[in-house]
């Protein structure tokens, strides 16, 4: 029940910031309009941050279930463990897609675009491309997930530090991809946010683009695996 509990509400943060900053700058009469993907890409990276400093101890703050299921192939994750941590993320994704909603609800109204109001939930491509959408999702994922197998290999970390590793890892993905799909690199971060989307009374609301909402899932599991696969290949202890 600690791990459910863990994912949900550190999920839940998770979209509330994140998805929150994405509001923030795009929605009309926010008081940060206009600020930006460095803005947004920097409050991600501390939408990661900081549940995983609260729930790093008690679930290990996976917030994401590409890394939940690379960890259970890499032994680190019982696979009894894996659907409580992701139907908490799940969730999590969910409820913080709807807070995000309330608490940004007249800025929904004021916003015609009805491609930004989808866009503070749910990723999209800036080119739809589908082969090239899904390798960017799996490209970005791989990345995230082997260089946070990678923190194992720093020695003498203090304790916390490897939380400020991660928020670089997720800044630098974002700051270098996060341009061409929006780098879910997290089926939680999207489709969570993407039903609350679809089923919130949304004023001028479009379709909330289904057709498009299987990359962010399959592709960054794909990406996740593959990116174990070669960390576990690479002889590690050879000098």
């Amino acid at each position: 029940m600690l791990i459910f509990l863990s994912e949900l509400i550190g999920t839940f943060l998770l979209i509330l910031l994140g998805d929150g900053s994405v509001a923030n700058a795009n929605l009309n009469k926010s008081g940060m309009k206009g600020g930006g993907p460095v803005l947004i890409t920097i409050a991600w990276g501390l939408a990661v941050l900081l549940p995983c400093f609260i729930f790093g101890s008690s679930s290990g703050a996976h917030l994401n279930p590409a890394l939940t299921i690379a960890f259970a192939i890499n032994g680190t994750t019982e696979w009894s463990d894996v659907p409580l941590y992701i139907s908490g993320q799940m969730l999590g994704g969910f409820a913080g897609g709807v807070l995000v909603y309330l608490l940004f609800k007249n800025h929904f109204d004021a916003t015609s675009d009805p491609n930004i109001k989808l866009a503070v939930f749910a990723t999209r491509p800036g080119i739809p491309d589908k082969p090239f959408n899904f390798l960017s999702e799996l490209v970005g994922t791989f990345v995230l997930v082997f260089a946070i197998l990678g923190i194992g290999n720093v020695g003498g970390i203090a304790g916390g530090l490897d939380k400020i590793f991660v928020f670089a890892i997720i800044m630098s993905i974002g700051m270098s991809l996060g341009g061409l799909t929006g780098y879910a690199i997290n089926p939680a971060r999207d489709f969570g946010p993407r039903v609350a989307h679809a089923l919130l009374p949304i004023k001028g609301k479009r379709d909330s683009d289904w057709g498009y909402s299987w990359i962010p899932i399959v592709a960054p599991i794909l990406g996740g695996i593959l990116a174990v696969a070669l960390f576990n290949a690479i002889p590690w202890a050879v000098q």
